[in-house]
């Protein structure tokens, strides 16, 4: 994807900084009307302005990987390894040493209090694609050229590969479409299709319904993508109905259903009937109460996430590719969390 954007950089430069800005406003994406002062100068905004002017403007899978997977958040990684592997010291020192007034130990701060959001994100970015007169057109980032040190969506002036990947029967506008979950997905299935296994995904998601997913936070807070870059952690809902179509037909797969609906058919509920009859201690009942509550309330996370599975087809057959009319059909064992299981 990077070879073919860059090797249109001069057209595409040209042409989208002056006549194609983006008419995109999904509800989570920048608003373009931020003060100056909400938009502060981060050392990854430097970096990116940098690289847009030299090569022209970036896709917004190329934008999330810079600004997720920045060397120094892999540097600050690095140390928060050995911390662990040290022995998890209460107290220890960071020194940098070297020209600069910090910058470089203060990305690395940074992504201790973003370490969770770091580890889980696996480096899985979207291209966002959006129906015109013309067909379909990526988005891309660019520098806005009449503001300093800001960025701003534009629109590619012609189809770039992002575009092969939508359906020819799709009917919304906006589409985020991830090709790095579809060769994952594809991987896998070809593993278990052929060795046998199953994958469990649960993540925030959709079948094939939403858009305008995309989105920033920062400090547990819905926060603009374009705004200081690197502060922030990038993320977007997965499609489901993508990754079923990535499968291929080489493995059966179930779902996407609630978080609520699969833990319930796990046991959650007899499961914390036991655990609160065995605890005395109110303290212990309040967070096991607590913990249920953020599991299963549909607005917390109850209904936000979902679980997808990929299993062999002879999984769901009985352990049997093809029988005849005289053969006798093995009845399938329920796949548990997808159907609710037989307490005995």
């Amino acid at each position: 994807m990077r070879a073919v954007v860059s090797s249109c950089a001069g057209p595409l430069c040209a042409a989208a900084r002056s006549v194609i800005p983006s008419i995109w406003r999904g509800k989570y994406f920048s608003s373009g009307n931020e003060p100056a002062e909400n938009n502060p100068v981060t050392p990854m905004l430097r970096h990116l302005m940098y690289k847009i002017k030299s090569t022209g403007p970036i896709t917004v899978a190329e934008y999330m990987k810079e600004v997720l997977t920045n060397p120094a958040k892999l540097l600050g990684i690095w140390f928060i390894s050995e911390w662990m592997a040290t022995g998890r010291s209460v107290a220890f020192q960071l020194v940098e040493l070297g020209p600069g007034r910090g910058t470089l130990v203060g990305d690395i701060l940074r992504v201790f209090s973003q370490l969770g959001s770091v580890l889980k994100n696996c480096d899985i970015s979207i291209h966002l694609v959006e129906k015109t007169p013309q067909g379909w057109r990526e988005v891309f980032v660019d520098v806005d050229p009449e503001v300093s040190d800001k960025l701003r969506f534009v629109l590619a002036p012609c189809a770039t590969p992002a575009a092969a990947f939508i359906q020819h029967d799709e009917t919304r506008d906006h589409v985020e479409v991830c090709p790095d979950a579809g060769v994952i997905i594809q991987e896998l299935s070809q593993r278990i299709a052929l060795t046998g296994g199953a994958a469990l995904i649960a993540d925030y998601g959709h079948d094939g319904t939403k858009t305008d997913t995309f989105r920033g936070f920062c400090g547990h807070k819905l926060h603009d993508v374009l705004i200081a870059p690197g502060t922030a952690d990038l993320t977007a809902d997965v499609d489901f109905s993508y990754l079923r179509r990535m499968a291929q037909g080489k493995v059966a797969s179930l779902g996407p259903i609630k978080q609520q609906t699969f833990f319930k058919n796990m046991g959650i509920d007899v499961r914390l009937k036991v655990l609160l009859d065995k605890s005395d201690e109110p303290l212990m009942r309040q967070q096991l109460l607590h913990g249920y509550d953020m599991l299963m309330n549909p607005e917390k996370m109850g209904e936000r996430f979902n679980f997808f599975a990929l299993l062999p087809h002879q999984r769901l057959h009985g352990g049997r590719h093809q029988m005849n009319a005289c053969q006798s059909k093995t009845s399938a064992f329920p796949v548990a969390g997808f159907s609710e299981l037989a307490w005995q």
